[in-house]
């Protein structure tokens, strides 16, 4: 991914006078981080959007404040429920020196085969990974392939993961990603979920097997 810069401002307004910061296109928005004052600051609405389109929490993102250029990472994002434009963003300033901690987020791809020969059922379990390392040696994302579970019962589990060597994974190895089960209901899938992950987690039931000739899509 190309650099990302931002250009922003200091801010002076706060509290709900920010209001017509956005009115006017504007973000309010915040820096804060290991030896760095917590600072307000403004950026452009359509500029921000376009820039961090598809830029998830693990990348770096250059911010450039009065002519000083920090490193950060997004650690929250604020939109408005209806419109779903930006309302507030708040930037974590980290030193390319030093190694911090943060979770890459999960995503999956491709046709796991139990669903079509076995009527499956790919039930999602965590969707990220505590990894730790250099700001600029973190991945964007994990992407895992799920061509490979041809069985019911057939996993991925974070012991699956492979990432470079300077880059440490910190969550439990045994902690689930995603499994194949079968049955006829979401209950019964996550009844197997909850077995694999101790009861923990909620699972997700993101993708069902084939349908019978002329069901209907609900």
């Amino acid at each position: 991914m190309d650099k990302i810069v931002l250009n922003a401002t200091r801010r002076t307004v706060t509290g709900k006078k920010v209001g017509a910061l956005r009115r006017e296109g504007k973000i309010p928005a915040i820096m804060y981080g290991h030896g760095f004052e917590p600072t307000p600051i403004t950026l452009e609405l359509q500029e921000t959007t376009l820039a961090l389109r598809g830029v998830s929490g693990s990348s770096i993102v250059n911010v450039n404040l009065d002519g000083d250029v920090h490193a950060a990472l997004i650690r929250e994002k604020q939109r408005h429920v209806i419109l779903g434009t930006i309302l507030h963003i708040d930037f974590q300033v980290v030193s390319l020196k030093e190694k911090i901690r943060t979770v890459v987020g999960i995503e999956l791809t491709g046709e796991a085969p139990a669903i079509t020969d076995f009527n499956g059922i790919l039930v999602n379990g965590i969707s990220g990974v505590e990894v730790e390392s250099l700001p600029q040696d973190l991945p964007e994302r994990i992407v895992l392939d799920v061509s490979g579970l041809q069985n019911i019962g057939d996993g991925l589990y974070v012991k699956d993961v492979q990432l470079p060597g300077k880059v440490e994974i910190l969550t439990d190895p045994d902690e689930m990603i995603a499994i194949i089960t079968t049955g006829t209901s979401e209950e019964e899938a996550e009844e197997v979920l909850e077995e694999g992950m101790g009861g923990e987690s909620e699972p997700e039931v993101i993708e069902h097997g084939k349908k019978e000739e002329g069901e209907e899509e609900e």
